[in-house]
């Protein structure tokens, strides 16, 4: 039976035949239809996917203003051999707040930089900086403000000159969120052998470890140094005994974004030295009213001297001169003793307590009968014949301008109690162990 064919299926037959002729003898069915499909969408895909990676290649000019502290590298087209290899980073991310105010840098790897500028972001103000003899680090000179808001922007260029840039801007850590140790003695300066290393914190510490651990106090001489904190705000460092004459300490501050508290970080990072002078230790004794002054081992001096009152007694124990004054106001009010003294100009007078206790020159005694070496008269100072104005030779100015801070004054014999480690540098009267028992480490 012969078979009718439509100009449909005519037209259907070569299209078959086109096909077979191009894809080989293999019939187009539903199957391959569908294939075709598919595969024509897979190139238009890829065609979208090589048109975005073109994309990518921006120049580093036209950078947005709100980069992430990464490089942008420049070139046009997608040719890799166009990006820069020159990467920067800029330590303070952009956008971050409780940022350092120590250790902003920008640094590059694969390249140099070729310009970095830092302002302050509200004023405008620069920030100058330094960039390293090889092109790989820049740093501020001086170290940032806290709670402050900085802009970063730097660029740089890889071994074949291809440039790439990053910007930031972010804010430092703010005073409510991070907290500075007031210490003393001060870098450079040199003391008595009595001289501890003290901190005073102005934030409570609830993470003693951490912040004792950021603190390292060392000894030319050798000798162990161990902290000890009095309460939640005040750390102090000393030896077993006192620190070895003519040796030199040296204090490293690690604190920068030590977490002291829940949210509240260091800043300080800092090295200070300071060098220990002459060995002095002078002597107070209540029944004799005399006070011997030994350097080095040898006595230099034995001084009348008039210590507090049978009603205001003198504290016992090794007191540490923490400040001198040529001269200075006492005022009876401020120590709990009312209006019964108000001297606007005592002589040479030297800290030995928080509380008030000094040693000092007097020129108000009487003429006819002075108290010095027979008996004490004092609100609980000890006293030494001086006169007003702080000019004459006098006991008082002798010992004013043989003495140190750090120096040792100890008293004995007196009916008072032992004065109390915390109050003022006065951390010698505690046994070895227990000072150690007040170590965070």
């Amino acid at each position: 039976m012969e078979q009718l064919v439509t100009t449909q299926d005519m037209v259907g037959q070569k299209a078959v035949a086109r096909e077979t002729a191009v894809r080989g003898a293999h019939p187009v069915g539903p199957f391959r239809r569908r294939a075709t499909r598919r595969a024509l969408l897979a190139c238009a895909v890829l065609a979208v996917g090589a048109l975005t990676l073109s994309a990518c290649g921006g120049d580093a000019e036209a950078d947005n203003g709100k980069g992430s502290g990464k490089g942008a590298s420049s070139g046009k087209g997608s040719d890799s051999g166009r990006i820069s290899t020159a990467e920067i980073a800029i330590s303070a991310k952009d956008g971050s707040t409780n940022a350092s105010i120590n250790a902003t840098d920008v640094k590059v790897s694969g390249g140099k930089l070729t310009k970095v500028t830092m302002t302050e972001a509200v004023t405008g103000r620069s920030v100058p900086g330094s960039l390293s003899e090889d092109g790989s680090v820049w740093k501020p000179e001086d170290q940032l403000e806290r709670a402050t808001q900085y802009r970063i922007s730097a660029t740089a260029k890889d071994a074949k000159g291809r440039t790439s840039a990053a910007n930031s801007q972010f804010t430092t850590v703010s005073p409510s969120h991070s907290f500075i140790g007031t210490y003393t003695p001060d870098g450079g300066t040199t003391v008595g052998v009595g001289m501890p290393v003290s901190f005073t914190f102005d934030k409570v510490i609830t993470d003693k470890k951490a912040v004792q651990s950021g603190i390292q106090v060392t000894s030319s001489s050798g000798q162990e140094v161990v902290g000890h904190w009095f309460g939640a705000n005040r750390l102090d460092f000393r030896p077993q005994s006192y620190w070895k004459a003519g040796s030199t300490v040296t204090m490293k501050l690690h604190l920068d974004g030590v977490e002291g508290a829940d949210g509240v970080y260091g800043v300080q990072d800092k090295t200070v030295t300071f060098t220990i002078g002459r060995s002095q230790v002078s002597t107070v004794d209540v029944h004799t009213q005399t006070m011997t002054v030994v350097r080095d081992g040898k006595t230099l001096k034995t001084i009348p001297i008039s210590s507090g009152s049978p009603q205001h007694t003198t504290y016992n124990g090794q007191m540490v001169i923490s400040q001198k004054f040529v001269q200075t106001r006492m005022l009876g009010s401020t120590v709990g003793f009312g209006g019964e003294y108000d001297i606007p100009d005592v002589p040479h007078a030297m800290r030995l307590t928080n509380s008030g206790t000094f040693i000092h020159g007097n020129y108000w005694y009487p003429r006819g009968n002075p108290p010095f070496g027979r008996q004490g008269t004092s609100h609980g100072c000890v006293g030494l014949q001086d006169a007003q104005g702080a000019q004459a030779a006098t006991q008082g100015k002798w010992f004013y301008d043989h003495s140190l801070v750090g120096d040792v004054v100890t008293v004995r014999n007196s009916p008072d109690k032992t004065v109390a480690p915390d109050n003022g540098l006065n951390g010698w009267n505690m046994s070895w162990s227990a000072w150690k028992a007040g170590s965070a480490l």
